[in-house]
């Protein structure tokens, strides 16, 4: 056996709540201002919200749109649940919200608005991009399954919230057999789902656990690395999950990295994309790397694909790209010549990318920064920075 591991939470899982919360912020901020420099964290305890960071914007806002924004978002998330008090989950008409949001440094501007419309990176750093053909979506399949999984019990939560709470998490492990079928991507089967989903004070843990397993059952009926008779399950493990939510236990935007991009099959950047606008390279970075990952497995160049962005504060281009096929090329081009056919095709500066995905202008039509938050970063076909429009030029390149 060779096992792999990857987890993933729900939108009511505190580090969630307070994502979407931040991106909320920057979603409401852009569409009244595209150019607003939005730098907001967020950070939840008990019956408390507190809001901070920095925002530069010609739009008029005062302390009750932020507070607007962190209600509205945990409404939307599914808070309060019918079947528990408020000892038990979160009200958000009863929370306590302060906001400590500052005016963004003048010396930042410097260097990320510059002359004819070019936009300096917000910051230094690096970003990852990763793709693979493990899945349809090119994403390792852990990360996949614990997703897909997360997705069918907050779903039956929210539809069923006399009984069941939204602070949901999973966990997937995956059997490749050995280290080289690893490295090929081909997993052999799922041996291991742990879920964990809040409970009604009134259910016994062995109705929780018949009716969530029951569930994942049926999720994956179909799929050929899953067989129930040879999957170990651990349902709400402790016996009890009643408490939950930041009543339970304190959420801080941009801790959930790992869940939000590759499910540690990839290395990650050097900070979060949640609540961040677009000049900050740390999105919008990642966003093209992930674009450029994706583009060069589905055209067939490589297996496996992780690229690297680096960047400079107040400097529009990026230091560099670089690709790594990881011993895993289809074609005669060596990585070396790949990352500097790609630096040169694409300028892969926050304007470029920001253009290029519409990430200034947010919509319900396109995509919210919200949505993205509570989904996942990458991995989602919906999203701008998934669409695989340039296959004709990497194909043109395999040599």
């Amino acid at each position: 056996m060779y096992l792999f591991t990857s987890e993933s939470v729900s939108a009511g899982h505190p580090d969630k709540c307070a994502d979407i919360i931040a991106d909320t912020i920057v979603d409401r901020l852009l569409q009244l201002d595209p150019s607003a420099r939005v730098a907001t964290e967020v950070f939840l305890s008990g019956n408390h919200i507190m809001i901070g960071g920095e925002v530069r914007t010609s739009a008029a806002v005062d302390e009750a749109f932020y507070k607007t924004a962190a209600l509205d978002a945990l409404r939307s998330i599914g808070y309060p649940e019918k079947g528990f008090d408020q000892t038990q989950t979160i009200y958000p008409e009863e929370a306590e919200i302060r906001v400590l949001v500052s005016r963004q440094s003048g010396d930042i501007s410097i260097g990320v608005d510059q002359d004819g419309g070019e936009i300096g990176a917000g910051d230094q750093g690096i970003m990852f991009g990763y793709a693979c053909d493990e899945t349809a979506e090119r994403m390792p399949s852990a990360i996949v399954y614990a997703r897909k999984i997360r997705d069918a019990l907050y779903r039956y939560a929210r539809e069923h919230d006399e009984a069941f709470g939204i602070d949901i998490k999973t966990q997937v492990t995956l059997d490749y057999g050995t280290k080289e079928g690893f490295a090929r991507g081909e997993a052999k089967r799922i041996t291991t789902i742990v879920a964990a989903v809040p409970h009604c004070a009134d259910l016994s843990i062995d109705e929780v656990r018949e009716t969530i397993k029951s569930l994942i059952v049926r999720t994956l009926a179909d799929d050929p690395l899953f067989d129930a008779e040879k999957t170990e399950f651990f349902i709400d493990q402790t016996g009890r999950f009643v408490t939950h939510g930041f009543i339970a236990d304190s959420g801080l935007s941009g801790r959930k990295v790992v869940c939000d991009t590759y499910g540690g099959y990839a290395p990650i950047g050097g900070g979060s994309q949640s609540s961040k606008d677009y000049t900050k390279v740390d999105r919008s970075g990642l966003y093209a790397a992930r674009w450029i990952a994706k583009h060069i497995v589905a055209s067939g160049l490589a297996r496996r694909a992780q690229v690297q962005i680096a960047y400079v504060i107040g400097r529009a281009r990026p230091i560099n790209v670089t690709v790594d096929t990881l011993g895993s090329a289809r074609c005669a081009i060596g990585d070396e010549a790949l990352s500097e056919k790609i630096a040169e095709r694409f300028p892969l500066t926050p304007a470029w990318i920001t253009a290029k995905f519409a990430l200034d202008h947010p919509s319900p039509k396109t995509f919210l920064y919200a949505d993205v938050a509570a989904r996942g970063q990458v991995g989602y076909p919906d999203y701008p920075w998934e669409q695989t429009d340039e296959l004709a030029w990497f194909r043109s390149i395999a040599g």
